[in-house]
């Protein structure tokens, strides 16, 4: 490629913050759920790269860019039944066959929605302010497919009540590789209550890593994800308060009850204690991230924690 950017580039970061920013100078955008990529497009030729600066072509063959001498930065998303993005799917993209990559093309396919122009006809836009990148990316001619953008502070506090969350970034910010500068994420944050199905052990001796959580679906009791990021003393105060509640039932070396595409040790638990945890998203009915606890409830009947309390 003759551009003055070549892949591999890393995107430009944003840092986490609490609240929206308000005041002037400010765009904001609502954070998509798909595959952070940059696209460069120089005449015929055409890469892809993903956020790692690892290309992502040969997955995702159905995607025509327009024409051009440009580098675009963005997302790669698929669409789920009620027009969402939907994470679950897109992950399913990632196959090495290329007959299943053909298929799967055809019944999921994917597109490239732009929030930032980087390169325009050969040109370098990294010292340009975020706001002229953005004008020439919503120019017709780029025949590109801008995300949505505003400058009002309510709309932002309605992606944050409806998404996963708002980007922020700065209309006088320069993009800057692989920095965490002029832009900001605000995370829809969510809280469930549910059952503690078991628990992983932690590196160190005697101490627990992760709780297993599960959601009453019908009778049955269905693990969504887990619990971790516990301190060092609370990894060993766990380990005691966790110790009645024990089946005497584990398993080592061969795939999780609760995983069964991962091999890692697990004790169960009786399913009487109810855990108060946060999450910021979740996907194909599992927690996506690791959950936060926030705190045991002694008040909730497990039984109450139902499947159709996530939020997806």
């Amino acid at each position: 490629m003759t551009l003055p950017l070549a892949p591999p580039l890393p995107p430009q970061l944003a840092r986490s913050a609490r609240e929206v920013p308000e005041g002037e100078g400010w765009s904001y955008e609502r954070k998509l759920d798909g595959f952070r990529a940059i696209v460069f497009v120089d005449g015929d030729e055409v890469t892809i790269q993903s956020r790692s600066g690892k290309p992502l072509g040969r997955y995702f063959p159905e995607i025509v860019l327009p024409p051009g001498r440009y580098v675009a930065d963005g997302e790669i998303v698929v669409a789920g039944d009620g027009g969402a993005e939907d994470f679950g799917l897109l992950q399913q993209r990632i196959h090495p066959a290329a007959s299943r990559i053909a298929l799967l093309a055809e019944e999921i396919p994917a597109r490239f929605a732009a929030f930032d122009l980087l390169v325009r006809d050969g040109r370098s836009l990294l010292e340009a302010p975020f706001a002229e990148r953005r004008a020439a990316l919503e120019e017709p001619a780029t025949g590109l497919e801008p995300v949505e953008t505003s400058t009002d502070p309510a709309r932002a506090a309605e992606w944050l009540r409806t998404s996963e969350g708002v980007i922020a970034k700065r209309l006088d910010a320069p993009y800057r590789p692989g920095e965490r500068q002029g832009m900001v994420k605000i995370k829809r944050v969510r809280t469930l209550d549910c059952v503690v199905m078991g628990w992983r052990p932690g590196t160190a001796e005697d101490t627990v890593g992760s709780l297993i959580l599960g959601l009453y679906d019908g009778d049955a009791l269905r693990p969504v994800g887990h619990c971790a990021g516990f301190t060092a003393k609370r990894k060993r105060e766990l380990r005691a308060e966790l110790a009645p509640y024990e089946t005497g039932t584990r398993g080592g070396g061969e795939p999780s009850r609760w995983s069964g595409d991962r091999e890692l040790e697990w004790v169960e638990l009786r399913p009487e204690l109810v855990a108060e945890v946060s999450y910021d998203h979740a996907s194909g009915g599992r927690i996506r991230h690791g959950a936060r606890l926030l705190r045991f409830r002694d008040d909730r009947d497990p039984a109450s924690c139902r499947f159709d309390q996530l939020e997806e």
